[in-house]
């Protein structure tokens, strides 16, 4: 049998399609790169963004002629999507190929589902809280040098503009002996980098302890996490990533908005002056940091003073890049509610104003690396060259050999663009 996956949206759903494909593998199926070939197509789905349904629905749409001709066929659809309010009835209205839908905190269970589809027992959907975390699940991971590992499952904070509480549940933490047990795993599988994953991994409470215990690994060459949110960003995190050299100098801090206006109607429980404050910290503590950011434009009620605001905001914090988005109501939520909803074709030119600002900083920020040398961990080879990511989290490219992804390498930067540097390698 054959497996076919289609995974949208972070990396939390990257890490939700290794347990998927892990937990498949236990059942005899094989992963295939083909969905024609499939026996089993699982969407992953993403429900961030109105854009990323909206690609799904139309996916689903290129699969319907598949199930057509190929009725033993079963159709899946798991992740965010599956959790929505009244999502079973809108797939089952648009969809109704669709033979399972899995909520996000019931993966352990689509193996099951599956099977019972097989056997005849039609459509089945499961989306319950279950309330506890499921470990000891199987995996898979696409690259062996490199491994994705929960810390916290779900989100307590409830922005104003996001449905991650709503799809991902309440916020539900892993106990540190478990963190630690998979972490000392994946290492011993040839990993040297991890990544631990959070909604808001500084909610965590021994997220400076879980820093300083992984620095112990033998064989870990890098540390890194995601999503750290800027109100929980205390001292003893800042001060655990400064006295760990494993740690990547790289802090992704969501900043949203320049205006204390808008934050506060996004109900991000920090002021830009906070904000600044916190970056000045963790620049004073961590000189070579890196900081990277997320940026929503076109916001209910956000005005030009606003943007102003936000762009100001850029230039004095100088981020190495930003992750830039139109404000996109999702059903549920309290923005979606609210007056002053801004029109398109604003939010637009309010996008791209935001992203040259970022370009220009990035660049400047890019240029002053020209002449440094930084380590890399090769991740992709292609015509000659491999490309990978420095502690800073900057991409760069560099001349190499296909043996040499999964390794270290020395690199010295010698051009810088908007978005990526070129560089040589230089290993003693």
């Amino acid at each position: 049998m054959l497996v076919y996956i289609a995974t949208y949206g972070c990396q939390a759903n990257e890490r939700d399609s290794e347990t998927i494909l892990g937990m498949l593998l236990q059942v005899d199926y094989q992963e295939t790169g083909e969905e024609t070939k499939a026996d089993l197509i699982i969407l992953n789905t993403c429900s961030i963004r109105d854009k990323a349904e909206q690609k799904v629905f139309s996916y689903l749409g290129t699969l319907r002629q598949l199930k057509e001709d190929k009725p033993g066929l079963v159709i899946a659809l798991c992740g965010c999507m599956a959790q929505e309010e009244d999502m079973v009835d809108m797939i089952r209205r648009r969809a109704p190929f669709v033979d399972v839908i899995c909520g996000t905190q019931r993966l352990h269970r689509l193996p099951e589902m599956v099977r019972l589809v097989q056997s005849g027992m039609g459509f089945q959907s499961d989306r319950e809280e279950p309330g506890e975390i499921i470990e000891g699940l199987p995996s898979i991971r696409p690259y062996p040098f490199k491994a994705l590992i929960n810390i916290t499952f779900g989100c307590d904070n409830f922005c104003t503009y996001c449905i991650v509480p709503y799809v991902r549940g309440r916020e539900r933490g892993r106990r540190i002996e478990d963190v630690m047990g998979e972490s000392r795993q994946r290492v011993d599988e040839g990993a040297v980098e991890l990544m631990y994953l959070g909604q808001n991994v500084n909610a965590y409470a021994p997220f400076p302890e879980l820093i300083r215990q992984a620095q112990g690994i033998d064989g870990l060459r890098r540390i890194r996490f995601l999503t750290s949110h800027p109100k929980d960003f205390h001292r003893d995190i800042i001060r655990a990533i400064a006295d760990s050299p494993k740690a990547a100098r790289h802090i992704h801090l969501p900043v949203q908005s320049g205006s204390n206006r808008i934050l506060n109607a996004m109900n991000r429980g920090y002021s830009r002056e906070a904000y600044l404050a916190l970056t000045a910290k963790v620049r004073q503590a961590i000189p070579d940091v890196v900081l990277t950011t997320d940026i929503i434009v076109g916001f209910p009620g956000e005005t030009d003073e606003d943007i102003a605001d936000t762009l100001d905001l850029i230039n004095q914090v100088g981020f190495g890049s930003a992750f830039t988005f139109m404000y996109s109501p999702r059903k549920g939520t309290p923005a979606a509610k609210m007056e002053k909803q801004i029109a398109l074709a604003e939010k637009k030119a309010r996008l791209q104003a935001v992203m040259d600002a970022q370009a220009a900083k990035g660049l400047q920020l890019h240029q002053s690396l020209v002449g440094t040398r930084m380590e890399v961990l090769a991740e992709a080879w292609d015509s000659g060259r491999l490309s990978g990511r420095g502690s800073g989290h900057q991409l760069i490219y560099f001349p190499g050999e296909p043996d040499g992804v999964g390794l270290f390498h020395r690199v010295e930067v010698t051009q810088a663009r908007t978005w990526t540097l070129e560089g040589i390698a230089c290993d003693e």
